[in-house]
Formats: structure tokens, sequence, C-alpha cells
């Protein structure tokens, strides 16, 4: 039978794991039960370089399988095997919360690395259920429902985010007066007596299907990961935290930019006759007609676009992700810029000193659009850069050259350098590679 805690790792059962553990500093040890459990998964490539020997590697290990999964196109299964064996699920949920906390002090609650640890959580479990048999799996998916219902119940509010991700539809869903209803006992008590010419139990099957559960099951236990870590973040500026936290903690901040740097450099495309750009120090002569007069002023009139929607975007994307247009990822700021160093040292005065070049200069009469330069930028409607803010609002992109034409048909005067060119930001990456190419020379 498989165990709770190994689906849903906060779990009660999975708490009692936790306080019956132990001394913190044996994670760095070798485990004897680790390795022989992995060592004898089904399907597991046995090798030095795939088999964890203490809980500290099992760590890194779930990081590493994470990041690959997303990144590595030859991603191999094989080697990572033994994450899908529920007879590992004490090391795994041991393994799990030494992540969130580790993680929880080491980065911001909106990073990159606590997206990407939460969202494998999520892919992990749906990874797991597919595995058992699907008796048994029906059974441990109520299980875990009826541990992580609220007050006895999931409000359809709480799924809002996956409803949105569009890997759910509302329309899959079974509401009943705010509640969703999955359960069978729950659905043939609320609706068994309107059934008269059908079966409820064949109805409930029919209406609520598994892998609407699953997916649930899934969402809820991400959110309540993403809270747990939430909550640890607030204690520890009041408690002292284990040194072998801070140590894992400390390691993932290398680790995981090392591992993901393997699949994704930041480079503002793929190759081809101009090459890759990569992010660094913004060059003005490589800035495209549109972008240079706007740094070197606008007239009343188009303003307001010009700084806060062209030049805002382009010189933040320009700087910190200029291969946003080759890139499926969906990121932030600080994922590039992690304590704003460079957005405030860089880009903002960049951004500021072209507003003051403006005629009127633009702060004098409409201060507020300082308010929105920063939102633009992803930090919320503020008159100043708050990590404690990013996500408020959305770090916008770039205008492409076909909304430059419409809006701001005034900037936009093409020179041979906008050529087969479709948006400023693929303009400045191709004569930045031409001019670092000239200087070599």
């Amino acid at each position: 039978m498989t165990e709770v805690s190994y689906i849903n790792p906060l779990s009660n059962e999975g708490r009692g794991i936790i306080r019956n553990y132990g001394d913190l500093n044996q994670i760095f040890k070798e485990d004897d039960s680790l390795i022989e459990i992995c060592t004898h998964t089904a399907n597991q490539k046995l090798s030095d370089d795939y088999i964890p020997k203490s809980y500290h590697d099992l760590a890194l290990k779930r990081i590493q399988w994470a990041i690959e999964k997303k990144n590595n196109k030859n991603f191999t299964q094989a080697e990572f095997e033994f994450l899908t064996n529920d007879e590992l699920y004490l090391q795994d949920v041991v393994t799990f919360h030494i992540l969130c906390q580790a993680i929880a002090v080491q980065f911001n609650t909106g990073s990159r690395e606590t997206r990407l640890f939460v969202q494998s959580q999520g892919t992990l479990i749906l990874e797991r259920l597919a595995k058992i048999p699907p008796m048994s799996r029906a059974e441990i998916i109520d299980d875990v429902l009826d541990e992580v219902k609220i007050d006895g119940s999931i409000k359809w509010k709480s799924l809002k985010d996956i409803v949105a991700s569009k890997r759910l539809k509302l329309t899959d869903l079974l509401i009943d007066r705010g509640d969703i209803v999955l359960q069978q006992d729950d659905f043939l008590n609320r609706f068994a007596d309107r059934f008269h010419d059908r079966s409820p139990d064949r109805m409930y099957s029919i209406l609520i299907g598994d892998s609407v559960k699953e997916q649930i099951l899934s969402r809820l236990v991400m959110q309540k990961t993403e809270e747990y870590i939430k909550r640890i973040k607030e204690m520890s500026s009041r408690i002292e935290i284990h040194p072998a936290i801070i140590k894992i903690g400390e390691e993932l901040k290398e680790f995981i930019p090392d591992e993901t740097g393997k699949y994704n450099q930041y480079y503002a495309g793929n190759g081809g006759i101009y090459g890759s750009v990569q992010a660094g120090k913004l060059n003005p002569d490589a800035f495209p007609p549109c972008i240079q007069e706007t740094v070197n002023g606008v007239s009343s009139g188009g303003r307001n676009d010009a700084i806060v929607l062209l030049l805002t975007s382009f010189a933040s994307y320009a700087r910190l992700y200029p291969r946003i247009f080759a890139s499926e990822e969906n990121v932030k700021v600080s994922d590039m810029d992690p304590d704003l160093t460079i957005t405030e040292n860089e880009i903002l005065p960049l951004i500021f000193d072209a507003a003051d070049n403006c005629t009127p200069p633009l702060f004098e009469d409409q201060p507020q659009e300082k308010i929105n330069i920063i939102s633009k930028l992803g930090f919320g409607m503020h008159d100043r850069l708050d990590i404690n803010h990013e996500g408020e609002t959305k770090w916008y992109t770039p205008m492409s050259c076909e909304k430059i034409k419409i809006h701001l048909p005034n900037l936009c005067h093409p020179d041979k350098s906008c050529k087969g060119i479709n948006n400023p930001l693929s303009c400045y990456g191709r004569k930045k590679f031409q001019l670092d190419n000239a200087q070599k020379e």
C-alpha cells in the first residue's frame, strides 16, 4: 500500500516522519537503506553518477531531475527512476522538507528557484500516481484529498491558478455552492436523490474523472508547498536555522545556476547567421533607430508610450534576458538580477535620463509615470523597486515593430539594420553581434 506521505509530504504522516528523524547533521552521511532502495529500483541505471548515497545527494538529485526534466531534450528517466519508487517514501519526505527549508532561507518566495521546486513537486506527484495500480491509486487520491481539504471542502477559487494555466477547465469541475465535488461519498450525499432513472454511482464515474482529481490533488499540494515555504521564510528572521539547512541552501545557490546553465545560457536566439547574443552591459551604439530617438528625448504626444512601454521593456530585456522571444520560460526580473542591482544602477537610470530628455521632461508634469515604469518591470503599482512586490504586475515584453509603427510612428525611421526585423530587441541583438565581431577583428 502506497503511503499518503509519498504523494503529500506535508500530510500528518509526513510531519510525523520529520519529527522522528533526529539529528539533521546525518543528512550528509552515507545511508545504506537509501542506497539499497535506489539500487534495486526497477529500470534504474546503476552507476555512482546516478545513485544517491546520502540524503544530501538525494536532495540535489531531486533538483537535478527537475532541471533536466524541464530543459534536457535528451532527458533519461532511467537515471532518476528511484524518485518514483514508493519504498523511498521516508527518505523522500525528509528530503522534501530539507529542500523547502533550504530554499526558503536562501531564495525569495517568488524566485525562479522556488518556482522550479514547487512546479517539480506537482510533476513528481503526477508521475508517481501514474505508476500506482488503478484501484490503489483511487484510494490514495481520496486519502490525500481528505487531508488537503479546507474546512472539509475544496473551494473552486483555490484552483484559479490551475484554471488560468489551462491545465484544467472550469467546465471540467462539478461545483456545488462554491465547493468542488470530487469524492464519491460527497457526490452521493449531495446528488443521489436527484437521479431517478440512472445509477448515481454511474453518474459519478461519468461526471468526475480520475485525471481531474489527479490534477487538482497535484495543484493543491503545490499550493500547500508554496505556503509552507512562505511560512519558513517568515520564521527564519525570528529563529535560528540549523547549519545543515544553511549549507544545503548555499550549495543550491551555486548548483541550480550551474545545472540550468547547461541548457539555458540566456542567449537572444539560437545561433544562425548572426550567432547568439549574450546578456551583458547595454551597448548604445547597437540601439535601433527608434530606441536611439527615445533615449535622446521625445516631444509631448508620444512621451508616455515611448518611455513607459517601449524603452522600459526594451532596456530591461536587452540587459537582462535578450533571448525572451526564443524562450518559453516565464521569467521575472529577479531571476536574472536577484538583488536588483543591475536594474537599479543600469536600467532605471537609462530610462529616467531618457524621461528627463523629453520635451517637456516627462516626470515634471506626469510624476505618476515612474510608478507605471516600475509596474511594467513587474513590481506592481509602486514608486520604487521592492522584491516583495514582484509578480504583482507582469514584466512587459518589448513592443513589436508593427506596434511601434501604429502607436509611435514618429519614432519609426528604419535604417539598413532594421531589414528583416520585426522587433527592436532582435535588431539590437544583430547589431551588437556585428559590433562585437568587428572589435575582435
